[in-house]
């Protein structure tokens, strides 16, 4: 049976959760700027719960961004640190597509336009539909002012607003059945979207472990 652990810094939440024996474990804190001191004893208490070395591990699922530059860069260099020791490969998942998940999971919703607070004016935005239980993203993600967010061309339906990107709901043109700009990423969600990448194959080595920051005027990360 597949055992997958799942993290997440990416923003001001930082969660981890374990999927092993068809059960799912997960640990879920806000500590704004305290990810690095937290992730690792986080993960090694849900260890200890679920009473299993590291080793019994088949891969490891992260939040690949988009979010804080720092949150994603702590995620990316633990889920490296440990994915080489232990020999495993790696689930890149979209902020943006775990928060819709966790709208999906929370409030029912399946259409979801799931927006991050970018800072410097701007959000993260994503529209994701339901499909077998797993939000699915429609068009493309990207980074913009307010004003710029629109639903996917031929959208129709109820929208729920999902993410701190909603804090700027009076700018954002697309009016909502509902939102909630309070939502954060739970690792309990890219779990559940972890899984689904697991069983299409789509793992990848740990060198692929790369973050996605969507400005690239921001960081890029080095060429290998």
């Amino acid at each position: 049976m597949t055992t997958l652990l799942a993290l997440d810094t990416a923003t001001e939440a930082c969660s981890v959760a374990l999927l092993h024996d068809g059960k799912v474990l997960s640990h879920y804190e806000v500590i704004p700027r305290l990810h690095a001191q937290r992730l690792l004893p986080m993960i090694k208490s849900l260890m200890a719960e679920a009473g299993i070395a590291m080793s019994a591990l088949d891969a490891i699922a992260f939040g690949r961004g988009p979010g804080a530059f720092t949150g994603v860069r702590i995620a990316i260099g633990v889920v490296q640190g440990l994915a080489f020791a232990l020999e495993r490969p790696v689930l890149p998942v979209s902020n943006l597509a775990v928060l819709a998940q966790r709208a999906y999971r929370e409030h029912g919703v399946s259409q979801v336009a799931s927006a991050i607070d970018a800072r410097m004016d701007e959000v993260y935005w994503g529209c994701y539909h339901e499909s077998a239980g797993e939000m699915r993203l429609l068009g493309d993600e990207a980074v913009m002012a307010p004003e710029l967010a629109a639903l996917p061309a031929h959208a129709s339906g109820e929208w729920f607003g999902a993410g701190t990107g909603w804090g700027y709901a009076e700018r954002i043109p697309v009016i909502p059945a509902g939102h909630d700009a309070g939502l954060l990423p739970h690792a309990q969600d890219l779990l559940t979207l972890a899984t689904f990448a697991w069983h299409r194959g789509e793992a990848l080595p740990a060198d692929d472990a790369q973050p996605v920051y969507l400005r690239d005027k921001v960081a890029t990360p080095k060429a290998r």
